[in-house]
């Protein structure tokens, strides 16, 4: 019998574009947990905001930050290590450091004058008025380790002559729910792809089947890497569409409600 591995975004997708609920999919969460299917969320948050809300949903699988930057490991969770030891977790980290994306940034906008707002660039107030989030989740938005989040404030043109200039100091530039992320060159799928290597080396004599959800450009390579890719309708503009559209499932309604929906079949055709 299959196994489900359960990939999922948080924002716009797994949590409200707007309120940050999740109550929405509050039955499939239920029910995923009954059956103890691994649920990796995997967002561009940090990992404290990530821990917070994996203690609000009582997770306690993996986890993978900051648009694929790091995965977090819960020790002693697979048979043997697969990252680097911290205490409470392992991690195994894929990019490169903040304080590098912020001196890179720094020189860019001084040499060349681009246009745009960051998170370090911000008060904790102004940044919970960008996000929406209050002051203590502001925080923890800010506490970031391996890419910067921005506001681009310049031209269309003067955004391509930026992406292309940081990707020739090995840094990328990806379009989120509500930012673009600057960050090393990772992406969600790298985050995922590991951990399916890891699931499968410790547990060998299973047949895991890899779910995942998004809604945002920074979920598309963690939707086609996945055997059932669910793309969530997001708050504003037209789903994505991916390359490959056979077994690819669209729910109508968009966030938690249609988590929920796609969870609802996938776990009636998938009941182990």
């Amino acid at each position: 019998m299959k196994r489900l591995l359960v990939f999922s975004d948080l924002d716009g997708t797994l949590l409200d574009h707007h309120s940050y609920s999740w109550a929405p999919a509050g039955e499939a969460l239920s029910r995923i947990a009954e059956r103890d299917i691994p649920l990796i969320l995997s967002s561009s948050k940090t990992r404290g905001e990530i821990l917070q809300l994996r203690r609000q949903l009582n997770n306690g699988h993996p986890f993978i930050v900051e648009n694929g930057s790091a995965v977090y490991i819960p020790a002693g969770y697979f048979k043997h290590p697969v990252g680097k030891p911290g205490g409470e977790f392992e991690s195994r980290i894929f990019a490169t450091g903040r304080d590098k994306i912020l001196e890179v940034l720094d020189s860019l906008r001084k040499a060349h004058g681009f246009s745009f707002r960051g998170f370090n660039d911000m008060t904790t107030e102004e940044l919970a008025a960008a996000t929406g989030l209050s002051l203590e989740d502001a925080c923890r938005a800010n506490q970031r380790d391996c890419s910067e989040p921005i506001q681009w404030l310049g031209s269309d043109r003067a955004l391509g002559l930026f992406r292309e200039t940081l990707a020739s100091h090995g840094l990328n530039l990806l379009r989120g729910g509500r930012f673009q992320h600057v960050m090393g060159d990772t992406d969600k799928a790298r985050g995922v792809l590991w951990l399916m290597q890891c699931y499968r080396a410790a547990w060998p004599d299973r047949e895991f089947l890899s779910v995942a959800l998004g809604d945002s450009p920074n979920d598309r390579v963690m939707l086609e890497t996945c055997d059932i890719p669910v793309v969530i309708k997001p708050a504003r503009g037209e789903p994505l569409c991916l390359e490959d559209s056979n077994g690819v499932i669209y729910p109508e309604k968009p966030g938690p409600s249609g988590w929920q929906w796609a969870m609802d079949r996938l776990l009636e055709m998938y009941p182990g």
